[in-house]
């Protein structure tokens, strides 16, 4: 478990991220990994909504707001932050650089115009 100051805690308790509309906020669902400065721990995290400036991921375990974090996210790789908020298993974290959030949404693997369609799979039976 992650430490966690009880006096800066009470200040994050009450915080929750704006609505999607204030903010240009996507709802989603991505799983990705997380890294926090001083710990050799990695935390796998389930990221619930997206936008240029951050996001907001379920966490297993609490995590010190204003930590210094990493996060490896589908189609955008290692991007660092800092935890803006925590609660009740939830924390913002702000990137340190805005990200183009549409490159997380891209199917893995996608093809371009120039690849043959798949084909789909055939079993015998």
């Amino acid at each position: 478990m992650f430490a966690m100051n009880p006096v800066a805690d009470s200040v994050f308790l009450d915080a929750a991220p704006a609505a999607a509309s204030d903010r240009g906020r996507d709802s989603l669902f991505l799983l990705a990994r997380l890294r926090i400065a001083g710990f050799d721990e990695e935390l796998s995290v389930r990221v619930r909504n997206l936008s240029a400036g951050g996001l907001m991921a379920e966490l297993p375990e609490p995590v010190e707001p204003d930590a210094a974090v990493q996060i490896e996210l589908r189609g955008l790789g290692w991007q660092s932050g800092r935890v803006a908020w925590q609660t009740e298993g939830r924390a913002g974290i702000a990137f340190d650089r805005p990200v183009d959030p549409q490159r997380a949404r891209k199917p893995v693997g996608a093809r371009t115009g120039d690849q043959a369609p798949h084909q789909p799979l055939r079993f015998p039976g």
